[in-house]
């Protein structure tokens, strides 16, 4: 087991001679298009063909667990993917449940000898301690979506004959089978395909291997843990982070929103790594990346499988990937997550297909609870005009929250619970902003409007029409 310390109008001419000659160029236009359109999708496929050949023979399989067959049962055994030319395209929609892990020697039966002799708690390299993170993604190609549903680990749910407890601890009771069947009936039975586990020094790894990733601090964190050799410092402001800097960002808790905050950066880090990494020469690069990280991931899918998902999120639109968080809230003697199963059902029936007996229908403006939060770097922005236009609407249950903490130069309307078409009618009304279906706004609120400098514009426009 390896140990490590912890700290993305041409004039028109009637001339025949000029028609034929541009008819000629067109012509020559679009075979030269079409050409270069076919060269990358055949260098796409060389690229992905030579990374799924190059990581074949270079190592091992990516699965490190032993399933049970009644273990195995538990994910879907069809293909998800093509075969022959098609191998990197998917076929059917696909749900894979992720796991980040974070394991102490304590977690398992064997430690490493090597940890005995430190006056603290290292990461080890295993996948048999609590998931610190869980997601499950769906990849849906009729739609050519990516939908991410991020659980809290504190989530208070069921465990078949183990009564109710928090869902992290699924992974060190039973393993990813477990979890699986706990989250499918967390989430009205929603079929789990395949599973990936990845330990803490993995993820890391991963990000160095990707180049760092570059996002905005929301604030200053600083912590220090002596036992497990865990400190973090880090500065508000955006900046590039490398994989230590990256995993500080990611693990810091001790705020006033605990996990649930974690969960909002986990997204944030999500998105930039999605919107600066996962391109075509991402792909081309897939062989190193796999070969850094391989021995801190456990899967059951298979490098095929692996690569039609890569490639799927190549292809796929950053505003169709949309990023949810479980609905529920804190529980009231605080340390667990309490579950939402109302919200829950309307929120599987809506992103993952998963049928059920309630009904959504239109949501009344009057029931959502709209968060207006001032993220324009303009402390003196006046907001009460925007408001009142909102109350005047129907939305009467406004109020102002604390903004994220980085200014915006796009206003985002964020469907905080997954409410994109609710979403998506406040920013008809508005005019301005970019709908957002993630978890980043205002935790007590269905809809968060995070304003950006385009809504100053805006009412300097207003406040100053244009004279005749």
């Amino acid at each position: 087991m390896t140990i490590q310390r912890t700290s993305a109008q041409d004039d028109y001419s009637t001339d025949t001679s000029n028609l034929s000659d541009k008819k000629a160029n067109t012509d020559k236009s679009g075979r030269w298009l079409w050409f270069w359109v076919g060269m990358s999708g055949i260098a796409m496929v060389s690229a992905t063909a030579g990374a799924l050949l190059a990581v074949s023979l270079t190592g091992k399989p990516l699965m490190q667990a032993s399933l049970s067959p009644d273990e195995a049962a538990v994910f879907d055994s069809d293909r998800i993917a093509g075969d022959g030319l098609k191998f990197s395209q998917l076929t059917r929609p696909v749900n894979i449940l992720i796991m980040g892990m974070s394991v102490l020697p304590p977690d398992v039966r064997n430690p490493p000898t090597q940890s005995k002799n430190l006056r603290y708690l290292p990461q080890v390299n295993s996948f048999d301690g609590l998931a610190d993170v869980m997601l499950l993604v769906k990849f849906e190609p009729s739609h050519k979506k990516v939908m991410m549903l991020s659980i809290p680990r504190d989530t208070r749910t069921q465990i078949d004959g183990h009564g109710t407890r928090k869902i992290n601890s699924t992974n060190v009771i039973g393993g990813p089978a477990l979890t699986a069947k706990t989250v499918s009936n967390l989430l009205g039975d929603v079929g789990i395909d395949r599973y990936i586990r990845i330990n803490v020094l993995g993820v890391g790894k991963l990000i160095d291997a990707l180049g760092g990733v570059t996002v905005y601090v929301p604030k200053d964190m600083k912590y220090q843990d002596d036992s497990q050799h865990l400190y973090i410092n880090l500065k508000k402001g955006k900046q590039h982070l490398n994989g230590d800097q990256a995993l500080q960002l990611l693990r810091f808790r001790h705020d006033e929103n605990g996990d649930i905050g974690r969960i909002q950066r986990q997204q944030m880090v999500m998105r930039s790594l999605m919107e600066q990494s996962v391109n075509p020469a991402t792909v081309a690069q897939l062989p190193k990346v796999l070969n850094v990280v391989k021995e801190h991931i456990d899967t059951n899918l298979t490098l095929e499988e692996l690569l039609a998902l890569i490639g799927f999120g190549v292809r796929t639109n950053r505003s169709n990937m949309q990023m949810l968080m479980l609905p529920g809230q804190f529980g009231q003697k605080g340390g667990y997550w309490i579950p939402d199963s109302q919200r829950i059902h309307s929120m599987m029936a809506q992103y993952f297909d998963v049928q059920t007996d309630s009904t959504s229908g239109v949501v009344n403006p009057g029931s959502l609870r709209v968060a207006i939060q001032n993220s324009t770097g303009n402390d003196k922005a006046n907001l009460r005009p925007l408001i009142r236009t909102l109350q005047k609407l129907g939305y009467t249950n406004v109020y102002v929250a604390k903004s994220w903490g980085e200014p915006l130069e796009e206003t985002h309307i964020v469907a905080q619970q997954g409410d994109g078409n609710s979403a998506e009618s406040i920013r008809n009304t508005l005019g301005f902003g970019e709908v957002r279906v993630e978890s980043t706004g205002n935790l007590g609120s269905d809809i968060s409007i995070q304003l950006g400098k385009d809504w100053l514009r805006q009412t300097q426009i207003n406040q100053n029409p244009v004279q005749p």
